[in-house]
């Protein structure tokens, strides 16, 4: 995952809707079922996905619990980290 990417997608969230973000998701795990594709692009997918459902889950945070964004972010990161790290 990427701090930077998921901050991207949740500045572009904030602007427009998460619906966007949701529909983008089916479309590449879709996209991930496709028989044609070679492990290094189905990574690729992966790691989008990841970054766009990491991001979904901070915006959950900030708007759920009314967590300032980059406080969000950060804890958010951690928890990544946290289970990375076990």
């Amino acid at each position: 995952m990427k701090l930077p990417l998921i901050k991207h997608v949740c500045a572009f969230v904030e602007a427009n809707d998460e619906d966007f973000v949701a529909e983008a998701i089916e479309v590449l795990e879709h996209l991930t079922e496709y028989d044609g594709l070679v492990e290094q692009e189905v990574d690729v997918l992966g790691e989008m996905l990841s970054n766009l459902y990491g991001a979904l889950e901070v915006e959950k945070t900030v708007r759920k619990d009314g967590v300032d964004r980059k406080e969000a972010l950060n804890a958010f990161m951690k928890r990544v980290q946290g289970s990375i790290d076990r």
